[in-house]
């Protein structure tokens, strides 16, 4: 599994991309590949959690998505997770 943690600022582009980027979550959610994902409860950023095969299916995934390179989006952390209870 890997995690993925977003900051946001304030930039509007954020809010116009954010549509798109959450229908791209869904597919994912529905392939198994996503398990869970969402905003902080003071929306200064999200987790995201994927449940894929290796670094570079995960790497793939977050290329894939323009929404992780739109103005005030900024990937604050990315790392492998081995959870010990699923």
């Amino acid at each position: 599994m890997f995690i993925l943690e977003l900051s946001f600022s304030d930039e509007p582009d954020r809010l116009a991309a954010r549509p798109a980027h959450r229908e791209r979550l869904q597919a994912l959610h529905q392939e198994g590949r996503l398990v869970m994902a969402g905003p902080f409860a003071d929306d200064s950023g999200a987790m995201l959690i994927f449940d894929v095969p290796d670094a570079e299916a995960f790497a793939a995934i977050v290329a894939e998505d323009p929404y992780y390179r739109t103005p005030g989006v900024t990937i604050a952390s990315q790392r492998e997770w081995s959870p010990i209870v699923r």
